[in-house]
């Protein structure tokens, strides 16, 4: 286990660092946009007689496949937005939400596009009177665009496959991240055949206009978010590693250094995307949270061997050069609504909460920490949560033990005669008065975001990020 001391002295951090607050307008202002954009490819197709077109087969099979492809292509712009990781509406939304959002419309939009290209064909093929694979040849070979557009859907349906479940739980993160980058080759290789060739594209300058101008938006969020601002911060701020330290249990902490980290806006709770340039496949980003808070001098992760990712950590040299983006997420001060905290922590889980529990401001006896861990070995942090304990005053409750077979549970198996809330209303009768930060594998979490809910907690005290992929 670690002994090194913490990283800022009690109450230091709360004068160092302000979590930016999460703006609800920005959500609801993006939501909108969102909105607009659906209603407004969806006019323009009325307004070029798309419903009128209904009224035979052949038209009718032609017209519902442009208002599907302007759909698709709607959809498949926003899905790049989604995780462009614009700043505002990632703080707005928290990575988590972003995910799933990103998920559905990008499902959505591949249905979408898969209804467009048969549909199309479809009506083509009646209007001209050939077979269907006929046709399909003619528009592939022929029309502009479109030998591009059948690679950009290889591509799509490549990222769409290897993003169900089942195929998520067979491949390494890294693999997978490295997969996904095929999204955007997908995005731009379909949409230009439209912006060419497309009636709904081309009949107006209006129209024009607004997709070309979609199209740019989306590809400057990415190069400015995704590309430029994580190099330009990685230069700026010149992240080496400093050390690395044997946590214990195949759990090594990183600690780094770099310069002007004072001016880097980041707080307890949030994480980046880390590239350590070192070895093979330091490419390839894989997302850790900070494990203490940060005090302008240093920062430090904390990461389990669960994978190549993570395994490789341990054997950096010291000095390795690191590039990072972020950072990024909700789990911060600035959702706090209330004086008093209770956090539940599950494995690895404890990094966030424990880097929360040493910045957010409290009187002794207000924030309480859950601990659960399987390992009869001591707790990850044992010595400086012991050290908060007694400086800070936080009441430490720690759940060591294998789970419940039999159900669902926050708690180990020890506890399984007794209720979920009734174990925590006992620890922590005023609950219902606490903001409730949870962190820990997502069917845990699930039950421990249940739990807290049982005991009177408000949906909006309940504060949690999911990091699966």
């Amino acid at each position: 286990m670690s002994t090194v001391p913490l990283s800022i002295r009690p109450g230091e951090a709360r004068a160092q660092r302000r979590a930016r607050p999460v703006r609800r307008w920005w959500r609801d202002a993006a939501g909108l946009a969102a909105w607009t954009i659906v209603l407004f490819v969806t006019a323009r197709w009325v307004a070029g007689r798309g419903v009128q077109q209904l009224n035979s087969v052949a038209s009718g099979l032609t017209s519902a496949g442009r208002l599907t492809g302007l759909l698709s292509a709607a959809l498949l712009l926003l899905q790049v937005l989604l995780m462009a990781r614009i700043p505002w509406v990632e703080r707005s939304y928290g990575q988590d939400a972003l995910a799933r959002r990103h998920r559905l419309t990008g499902f959505t939009s591949f249905v979408l596009l898969c209804l467009h290209i048969v549909l199309i064909s479809l009506g083509y093929a009646a209007t001209d009177h050939t077979g269907l694979i006929a046709e399909v040849w003619d528009l592939v070979t022929t029309y502009p665009g479109m030998l591009l557009a059948t690679a950009g859907t290889a591509a799509l349906v490549l990222v769409v496959v290897t993003s169900v479940r089942a195929a998520r739980r067979r491949l390494r993160y890294e693999s997978w991240h490295l997969l996904h980058l095929y999204a955007y080759l997908g995005v731009g290789l379909v949409l230009p055949h439209q912006l060419w060739t497309g009636a709904d594209f081309t009949a107006s300058a209006a129209a024009t206009m607004f997709w070309w101008t979609a199209y740019a938006t989306a590809a400057t969020a990415v190069l400015v978010f995704r590309v430029a601002l994580p190099l330009t911060c990685s230069l700026r701020h010149r992240l080496v590693v400093d050390r690395v330290v044997r946590e214990g249990n195949g759990v090594v902490s990183v600690h780094l250094r770099g310069r002007w980290l004072d001016r880097l806006p980041v707080v307890a709770g949030q994480f980046f995307v880390w590239r350590f340039r070192h070895g093979t496949g330091w490419t390839r980003g894989k997302p850790f949270s900070l494990s203490a808070a940060p005090d302008g001098r240093r920062l430090r992760i904390t990461a389990r061997d669960l994978g190549p990712g993570s395994a490789r950590l341990a054997n950096l040299p010291v000095g390795t050069r690191v590039w990072f983006e972020g950072p990024y997420g909700t789990l911060t001060g600035a959702v706090r609504t209330s004086g008093k905290i209770t956090m539940l922590a599950s494995g690895i889980g404890i990094t966030p909460l424990r880097a929360l529990l040493e910045e957010l401001p409290y009187e002794p006896g207000e924030a309480v920490l859950f601990y659960r861990f399987s390992s009869p070995a001591q707790p990850l942090f044992h010595h400086e949560l012991e050290h908060l304990a007694r400086t800070r005053g936080v009441r430490i409750h720690y759940l060591p033990g294998r789970r419940a077979r039999d159900r669902v549970s926050w708690l180990p198996a020890g506890y399984a005669p007794v209720p979920d809330r009734t174990v925590l209303q006992h620890f922590v009768p005023d609950i219902a008065e606490h903001d409730v930060y949870v962190c820990g594998p997502t069917a845990w979490a699930s039950a421990a975001i249940e739990c807290a809910s049982q005991c009177g907690v408000p949906r909006q005290r309940i504060h949690f990020e999911h990091f699966a992929w």
